[in-house]
C-alpha cells in the first residue's frame, strides 16, 4: 500500500528542509511541495486560485498514488486548519494509501531566528500561525533544537510503525 506523508507547519517551521532530507532516505519517493503550485507572478489569493491550486495539488497527488514507480508520496504544504486538510484528503478518497498528518512546531523564539536567518520578512503572521497547529488532528514533532536528521528519523520512525 502507498504511504503518502502529509506535513504541514507555519512558515519557517522547516518543512521544505525535512521533506528534502526525507526525499532522499525513502527510496521510491515523490516530494510536492504546495508552494510550488502557488508560484505566480504577480502572487493573487483569490477564490478562483485557491481552487485551482487545490485542483492542482490533488491532481499531483493522485498521479504520484497511482503511479507504480512510488511507495511514499510526500507532500508538504502550510495547512493551517483541518478543512483545508479534509479538503485535500477528501479529493484523493478514491485512492488507496495509508495516512500521515504530521504538524512541524517549533518554539517561538527558536521560529523568529530561523526566519530572520533566511531574510523572511512574514515573522509576525507565522508566529500567529503556529498556535494553529497545536489543535489540529495530526501528529506533532517539535522541531526545537533538532538537526534536520533528527527530525527526519523521527518521521521515518512514525511511518514505520
Amino acid at each position: 500500500m502507498k504511504n503518502l506523508i502529509i506535513i504541514n507547519g507555519t512558515m519557517g517551521v522547516g518543512k521544505s528542509t525535512v521533506c528534502k532530507e526525507l526525499n532522499k532516505r525513502l527510496i521510491r519517493s515523490v516530494w510536492l511541495d504546495g508552494d510550488w503550485c502557488w508560484m505566480m507572478n504577480p502572487w493573487v489569493v483569490n477564490d478562483e486560485n485557491k481552487k485551482m491550486v487545490v485542483q492542482n495539488i490533488n491532481f499531483l497527488l493522485r498521479n504520484f498514488l497511482n503511479n507504480s514507480g512510488f511507495s511514499y508520496v510526500i507532500f508538504d504544504w502550510v495547512i493551517h486548519t483541518d478543512s483545508i486538510m479534509n479538503t485535500i484528503i477528501q479529493g484523493l478518497s478514491d485512492c488507496n494509501f495509508k495516512l500521515f498528518k504530521i504538524s512541524l512546531t517549533c518554539r517561538e523564539e527558536e521560529l523568529i531566528a530561523r526566519m530572520n536567518k533566511d531574510g523572511r520578512t512574514n515573522i509576525q503572521t507565522s508566529i500567529d500561525r503556529l498556535k494553529l497547529y497545536q489543535d489540529m488532528d495530526t501528529i506533532k514533532v517539535d522541531t526545537s533544537n533538532k538537526s534536520v536528521n533528527d527530525i527526519a528519523n523521527e518521521i521515518v520512525n512514525i511511518i514505520s510503525c
